[in-house]
Order: C-alpha cells, then structure tokens, then sequence
C-alpha cells in the first residue's frame, strides 16, 4: 500500500501532484517507452498494481517507477546483449483480477520478473501462480507477514521461494504504531479493521504490541470495505471511551470514518498504516482530519540523500502522475530484477531459461538503491526496518517521527 515524501513535511509540489494523483482518475501511460532493436535478445520485466479504481494513485507512481528503471537499464546497457522491455497489467486490487493479470504475465515465454503487487490480498492469491512458474515476484508494498512467513509466525517457514519484498512488514509496523501512541501518552485505544489480509493483519500486530506494552485496548471492532455509513461501529467504540482509533485497512474507507467519527463527537486522532498515507485520505476525511496520523515504510524520499538520483529522473522522466507512496520501493524492487539479470541473462539462450537463475540471483542481491541499502533475509523480506510516522497538519500529511526500528 504496499504504498511511499516529505522533508518536514511533503513538499508543495509533491502535494499538488499527489492531490491530483489521488482524484481517482484513471491513470494514463508512462511517457517513457521501452524499444527494442538491435538484434538483442528480449526479456520482459511485468507489473501487476491497481491502475484503475480507488487506489489507482498508488497503483500508477508504481507502474511508472518501474518503467524509469527499465528504460534507464536499457539506456546504460546494463545487460550486454539484451534489451529489457516493460509490461504492466491491472490488478483492479482485486485478488481475481490479479490471478488473472499473473496467469497473463507467466504465460509470456519473454518474462522474467514481475513487480507487485500493492495489496496484500492480491499477493496472497497470485503468490502460488508465480511459484508454478518460477517466476521472481517483488512487492515494493505488501506488509503482511505471513506472505513471506507462513501463517503461524512463530514458527515462521518460506512458503513462496519465488517471492520478495522492498518494504517492510506489519508486524514491524504495527509494533512501530503502538510504541509511537504510548511515547505519546495515549493508553487506551480502538481498533477497527476492514476484514481483509492487510487490514487485519497490521491492526492485529498493533494491538498485540499495544498491550504488550501496557496499553489498553478497549474496543476491537470490523467494517466490511464497501461500507459506507459507520454510524454503528463508531457508536460501540465511542463508548469505550478510547484515546485514539487505530485503522487496519486503507484510504478509502478510512477517510469516511475519520470524517463520521468526528461528526458523531468522537474527537480523537484515527490512525493507520501505508494503507492509508495518502492525500486523498484527507480530502475524503476533510478539516477534522487534522491531528490523523499513518505509518509508512521507510523515510520520506526528499530526506533521503540516496533516493536524489530517483526524484531527479522521475521529475524528467515526463510522468503525469506523482511516484506515490510506493515509487521509490518499486523503483528498487526493479532494480533488485535487474540486478539479478545481469547474473542469470549473462549466458542464457532466452528468457525462460533464465527465470530460475534470476529467482536464485535476487536473494543474493546487495545494492545501494533509492530508498537505502537493498538485500533480502532467508525468508524473502526487507532486511531495512526503516518506518516514518506522518501527521496531518493544516491539510497535508507532515513527517513527525522517523526510526531505524529494532
């Protein structure tokens, strides 16, 4: 959501296009076009992200920082003899659509690795389709951990040897949450969640570590994530009286509720996850948004000396929409691809000969990317546990706290 912005804040630029990228509107092609010529021999690096419906913002930052990473790999000859090209399907953030959209891409004999996707729910249902294929699958914004650890996480086992991830997780993140609210004074919160794999998921991981730590978690309530009216469940945890809503799903439910709540008299800050860090959370949830908080992986880009290269490039590159929340780890999660290719493509007589080497290459990989150093750990996770917690102040999400978290 999986997803990242500010130095101090979001930058005025950042805001606009981000505003303008949140509207919903369908997201149109990136500028930059991948050739082919030369004699080269071809291989396909895919896509799979929401680039329609409500989290198309998110979806088309993805879609284009992948493209960025293609076309400057063909630019630089980074693989001798090889010319990269990109292709991207529409996921809808639907696990049905995204079954599809996977069948599609490992049916093409020219691809290697695929980017995505955004939902932690499509990357349960195509996560078994890439496998089959032997195809390497690198989510720049999936957060549950069971994808890579299995279900039960205390005894954590690499179900997926094909599957990676730039982010990192909810049960960092959720932890990360709960440890920010207590240094904050706030003792007893709500929880609520959408019922779905992420949302679930981070507000489990939140209140576990709220209450671990001494928290109270007074009320621990679901929506279904095609309401609308939350008149019921803010009732129930207004009258437990908590501190602070915290939200397990993503911005277009939470935006509502951050709006009804306060409406209804419950005046206390609703928080969340990346699912929720975006400008069009506050343009759903309006002037009492003020004060909302969301965590997100890593630090904002323009703080972040090693992702300058990135925002220079992406800000030529003639994209019409914002990188997002999750550009700048879909960028490296492209990078981690290629990466890899330069090791498996170096001898191989075509693309689908080349898909095991590349899978067994990308968990080798060490590279300084944009948003820091990239490497992967056994189970095909982050190993950066980086998180930032973002504020909304005067109508735009502001950076409060960032953390290297252990």
């Amino acid at each position: 959501m999986n997803r990242r912005l500010a130095a101090a804040g979001i930058s005025g630029l950042l805001i606009a296009s981000l505003t303008l990228a949140g509207c919903g509107q369908r997201s149109a092609e990136p500028t930059a076009g991948a050739t082919q010529g030369g004699g080269k021999k071809i291989a396909k690096i895919g896509l799979i992200a929401p680039l329609s419906g409500g989290l198309s913002a998110m979806g088309a930052g993805m879609r284009n920082s992948v493209d960025l990473a293609v076309k400057q790999a063909n630019e630089s000859g980074a693989i001798p003899g090889w010319e990269l090209q990109f292709v991207s399907e529409d996921d809808q953030a639907s696990p049905d659509a995204g079954k599809n959209a996977a069948t599609k891409l490992t049916g093409d004999k020219d691809v290697v690795g695929v980017v995505g996707p955004l939902n932690s729910s499509v990357g349960q249902a195509i996560q078994p389709i890439f496998e089959s294929a032997g195809i390497a699958l690198v989510s720049p914004a999936n957060t549950n951990p069971s994808l890579t650890k299995g279900a039960d996480l205390a005894n954590p086992k690499r179900a997926y040897t094909t599957y990676f991830r730039t982010c990192t997780t909810d049960d960092v993140q959720g932890p990360f949450a709960a440890k920010y609210l207590l240094d904050q004074g706030i003792k007893q919160v709500a929880t609520i969640n959408d019922k779905k794999a992420y949302g679930q998921g981070l507000a489990s991981a939140f209140a576990t570590a709220f209450k671990a730590s001494g928290g109270d978690v007074v009320g621990e309530e679901t929506i279904n994530p095609d309401d609308k009216d939350f008149s019921a469940v803010i009732s129930k945890v207004k009258a437990a009286g908590p501190a602070a809503v915290y939200y397990g799903g993503e911005y277009p439910q939470a935006g509502p509720l951050s709006q009804q709540m306060k409406a209804a008299g419950l005046n206390v800050p609703l928080m969340g996850g990346d699912g929720i860090f975006d400008p069009a959370f506050i343009e759903l949830a309006g002037a009492t948004s003020n004060g909302d908080l969301a965590t997100s992986v890593g630090a904002p880009a323009e703080s972040l000396a090693s992702a300058k290269a990135f925002l220079d490039a992406y800000g030529k590159g003639g994209y019409k929409e914002s990188y997002g929340a999750y550009g700048m780890y879909s960028y490296d999660a492209a990078q981690s691809i290629i990466e890899a290719l330069k090791v498996s493509l170096k001898d191989a007589k075509d693309a689908t000969s080349a898909r095991k080497g590349t899978v067994e290459a990308l968990g080798k990989v060490s590279f300084n990317g944009a948003s820091g150093a990239v490497a992967f750990n056994e189970f095909g996770d982050s190993k950066a546990r980086v998180l930032t917690v973002y504020k909304v102040e005067g109508g735009a999400w502001k950076a409060d706290k960032t953390e290297d978290f252990k």
